[in-house]
């Protein structure tokens, strides 16, 4: 069977009505699960309604419409009677009077201690929303590292709210919902593989905080659509006929990629929409494990592939179970072809990702743990656990939120022991991630590390297929500067548990001096000051407590400076004392710390590459007495130095940079030679909120000139929002950060 280009599927939202009867939701349930406990689903459906009463939602629809669609959302999963009925119920301990010993009472421990999993965690009285949203993220991963279900619920209840988001009135509570979908919700659902979540949970997010950039992908799409939608029906009836005559039985179809997709390419990759060659991919979906690899072996000697663009996820699939093959080749017509070849199950698996295993099985419905482990067998809740790890350290709520978005949003990497395990890390991830991930005491002892034989530093970045033999001390030494030679959550949390004591010190002296500047700044001074007031304000025992908490940014100079004169005026002089930009010299350690930076060297950071806060960093020891220069890791005169291993320095960005800092960073941008482009491209980065301080024209052409923007930015998140926002704008061609 062979189909022409899908559009994406309509939200499910669309297709029913505003919530479903009693007698339909049964009716689902049932046509799954025979077995379903009728009577149980039509108490919970009665008991949400009459407990929801009158409550509405912004909408204006009644309240208890939306755990009923919650409901509609999971039996389309297919889920068990235990998970409905949950999710009918989910918020009747939160928005009701209603207590956990009730539900016990008339549903049962099982569905109780669910519904207490999922209740939200909004009454916690915490300093900011922030912390907030990281409190009850650390509870949350608690309660689902225990049972799948929890997640399951929440997820789907974050869906309906995203799909009725737009009737919240206040701009800023729909783009702080709709953030913390993007940078939570979202990358918990691709955990555990439940793609359909996810996609139309980062649809829906993308739509409100970046509407603009959503609706030129769109038009771009579109126009995509009509040029090259016939061609793409011609290349999934080539396929389908190569596999036929192959006497392999399959279905073709190209896809579109989705928008958010899209866009997160355009951020990581420096190439303008015009360039991306795989705006469609071809599912090709088989019967068998082995006719997985003859479809490959057919399409592979059909067309030439693409080099380094072949991935086994059949032989070694994903952390959260997704088995498939993936090829790029060169296809009819010279069409550049991305494709994904899997069995059925693996589809399902795929889209659905833990929720494909609830099946009819021994006259009972429910997880079929074999099935799972038939499947890909890993624990679906493994990810999580590495994150329960991390709460084991003693990590800060705001730590998880950090190891919770790498652990959970970025691809892997495959790497083995010498002795052939292998071992599965975050792509991304160097030596101490790997030595911690195989024990806790490697990576408390590792003092050198042999890839493939070799000797290497410890920042060198792992690839697929290193191994990886870890050289170890006596005793364990864990240097500070080693913060910035991991990324997963397990080693940076075991790294901060070994040197939170010692950098006290360092939080408490980085709060004193911006807690002064800020006074300096207002025209105030500390000295025949009681601090007595902030004290009290942000609890802090002591002095040393508050700097500590600003140092840590957990309070900031201003709310110092606002705690002790009430209603002070602030003028632009205290308000950028705020965030101040980053400066050269010995002031520079305010910004940069790490190994090597003895009292009174000089910092310095390099025009070449232009670190920003959040940047990868590395110090330059320069001669002549010229202090150290921080370069990004990726800067190309680094290569000056490759065999100068002596002049190294490990360095990293301190809370104060990350938090309270302005940088300076160029992006140099290829762009058509039209009226109201390069004003365009300005208003772009306005827009982002970047602050042009240099702008310069160059390499002038018929068509097209180079432009390097000088934009001030809080970090290298922002500037790479700038730049994605630049590249998807039609008239600009390419858009590169400056690193030589």
């Amino acid at each position: 069977m062979k189909d022409g280009l899908k559009d994406p599927p309509a939200p499910a939202a669309a297709k029913r009505p505003r919530f479903l009867r009693q007698f339909e939701l049964i009716e689902k349930v049932r046509s799954y699960d025979p077995t379903a406990d009728e009577a149980l689903l039509n108490r919970a459906y009665v008991y949400a309604m009459r407990m929801h009463g009158a409550q509405t939602r912004a909408s204006g629809d009644p309240y208890f419409a939306h755990p009923i669609e919650v409901a509609g959302i999971l039996t389309d999963y297919r889920l068990d009677t235990a998970t409905i009925v949950t999710a009918l119920l989910h918020d009747v301990i939160e928005d009701t009077p209603v207590t956990r010993k009730e539900i016990d009472e008339l549903f049962g421990p099982e569905i109780g201690e669910l519904v207490e999993g999922v209740t939200k965690l909004s009454k916690l009285e915490l300093s900011s929303e922030h912390l907030r949203q990281a409190e009850n993220l650390r509870k949350f991963i608690l309660a689902i590292s225990r049972d799948v279900r929890v997640l399951l619920v929440k997820l789907a209840d974050r869906l309906h709210n995203m799909r009725t988001l737009q009737y919240i009135k206040s701009p800023a509570k729909r783009e702080r919902i709709a953030r913390e979908t993007l940078d939570i919700y979202a990358p918990l659902a691709r955990s555990i593989g439940v793609h359909r979540i996810c996609t139309e949970l980062e649809e829906l997010a993308f739509s409100h905080l970046n509407p603009v950039a959503r609706d030129a992908i769109h038009r771009r799409l579109e126009t995509l659509r009509h040029e090259q939608g016939g061609a793409v029906s011609l290349v999934s009836g080539e396929i389908a006929s190569r596999l036929e005559n192959a006497g392999i039985p399959a279905r073709v179809f190209g896809r579109e990629k989705h928008p958010y997709s899209i866009w997160r390419k355009l951020q990581r990759k420096s190439i303008g929409f015009s360039q991306l060659s795989d705006i469609y991919a071809f599912r090709v979906i088989v019967d068998t494990e082995d006719d997985c690899y003859r479809a490959l072996g057919v399409i592979h000697r059909a067309w030439p592939s693409v080099p380094e663009r072949f991935k086994d996820f059949i032989s070694t699939p994903k952390r959260n179970n997704y088995r498939s093959l993936h090829t790029t080749v060169v296809g009819p017509k010279g069409m550049r072809i991305e494709m994904q070849i899997r069995t059925e199950a693996m589809d399902r698996v795929a889209e659905e990702g833990v929720a494909a295993h609830w099946r009819y099985k021994d006259q009972s419905y429910g997880f079929d743990v074999e099935h799972q482990k038939a499947a890909g067998g890993r624990d679906p809740l493994v990810n999580l656990r590495h994150l329960v790890q991390v709460l084991e350290h003693g990590g800060d709520a705001e730590e998880l939120v950090e190891h919770a978005k790498l652990e959970m949003f970025l691809d892997q990497v495959f790497v083995f022991t010498p002795k052939g395990q292998l071992v599965s890390l975050p792509r991304g991830a160097m030596p101490l991630d790997f030595a911690y991930a195989v024990h806790t005491n490697i990576g408390d002892t590792t003092i050198g590390v042999k890839i493939n034989g070799e000797l290497k530093p410890l920042r060198t970045t792992l690839v697929n297929g290193d191994v990886v033999e870890v050289i170890r001390g006596g005793k364990p030494v864990v240097p500070p500067d080693w913060r910035s030679l991991a990324v997963t959550g397990r080693a940076r949390s075991a790294i901060r548990r070994h040197i939170r004591q010692t950098e006290k010190e360092e939080f408490t002296r980085l709060g004193r001096v911006t807690v002064e500047q800020a006074f300096e700044a207002a025209g105030k001074s500390l000295k025949e000051l009681s601090l007595r007031p902030a004290l009290d304000r942000f609890a802090a025992a002591g002095e040393e407590e508050l700097y500590e908490s600003v140092g840590r940014g957990r309070v900031t100079p201003p709310q110092v400076l606002d705690a002790i004169f009430p209603g002070l005026k602030v003028t632009e002089r205290e308000a950028a004392s705020a965030r101040r930009r980053i400066e050269e010299g010995k002031g520079a350690r305010l910004y940069v710390r790490g190994g090597g930076l003895t009292p009174g060297i000089s910092i310095h950071f390099g025009e070449c590459c232009s670190p920003v806060p959040g940047d990868r960093i590395v110090g330059i020891l320069e001669g002549d007495g010229r202090g150290i220069t921080v370069h990004t890791i990726d800067c190309e005169r680094l290569a000056e130095f490759e065999d100068r291993e002596e002049l190294w320095r490990d360095l990293q960005w301190t809370p104060e940079a990350e938090r309270n800092a302005i940088a300076r960073a160029r992006l140099t941008a290829t762009v058509r030679d039209a009226p109201g482009v390069l004003g365009q491209a300005c208003t772009i980065i306005g827009e982002s909120g970047g602050n042009i301080v240099g702008l310069r024209m160059h390499h002038r052409q018929k068509d097209f000139f180079d432009v390097d923007f000088d934009i001030e930015v809080t970090d290298a998140r922002h500037l790479t929002h700038i730049a994605a926002a630049l590249r998807a704008n039609p008239s600009i061609e390419t858009v590169d950060r400056a690193k030589a």
